[in-house]
């Protein structure tokens, strides 16, 4: 029987629209930039962190969205003012 009730659980649980995700998201990157802000690095976007985070994933895909979650909210500064400076090399705009 708690099997039974397992898979009606599941079941019952709807899935995130895209527009839901986005949302998401956004609303994690914005929370890492409040946290960067208040480590001192006042000029980080949501997109910024979006931008560093995903960068990885171009190759692999997206991943799942437990993983996406992880990624943005385990990023470091270092982590990020390595990503910042590669990619002023590479030509980016920021």
């Amino acid at each position: 029987m708690n099997g039974e009730q397992d898979k009606r659980s599941e079941e019952e649980i709807p899935g995130l629209s895209d527009h839901e995700l986005n949302e998401v998201i956004k609303n994690l990157c914005l929370s890492k930039v409040e946290e960067f802000i208040l480590l001192g690095y006042d000029h980080v976007t949501g997109k910024d962190i979006w931008d560093c985070v995903s960068e990885k994933y171009r190759k692999t895909g997206m991943p799942s969205l437990h993983q996406v979650v992880n990624d943005i909210l385990s990023l470091k500064s270092t982590q990020f003012m390595n990503w910042m400076t590669i990619s002023m090399y590479k030509g980016a705009q920021f």
